[in-house]
């Protein structure tokens, strides 16, 4: 008993070639690739961050305030501006997004 499929139309399928080997004179085997090569673009913010952690020779630390808020710090002279952190908080909180309450 014969099966007949009708109505459909199947597009062909692509078939992957392998690399191509050719032989020269001295019956060595050379190979040729067929293949297309990948290749990626980064975006701007990400070739930026890729800038920012490639560049250590300049760091956008200053140094020099850093020891002397450890100074200051170390002798009890550091003022700590609470209004001043609990606005930044603030700030922060604001731009966090919603938590979900589930």
């Amino acid at each position: 008993m014969a099966i007949e499929i009708t109505g459909r139309t199947n597009s062909p399928t692509p078939i992957k070639t392998s690399p191509k080997a050719d032989v020269d004179g001295e019956k060595k085997v050379v190979t040729i690739n067929t293949e297309k090569i990948d290749s990626v673009a980064l975006t701007t913010t990400t070739q930026e961050i890729k800038k920012a952690f490639g560049s250590s020779s300049t760091s956008s630390v200053d140094i020099d305030r850093v020891n002397s808020i450890k100074k200051a710090l170390a002798d009890g002279n550091y003022q700590i501006n609470a209004e001043k952190v609990a606005k930044k908080l603030i700030q922060f909180e604001q731009l966090m997004p919603p938590e979900n309450s589930t």
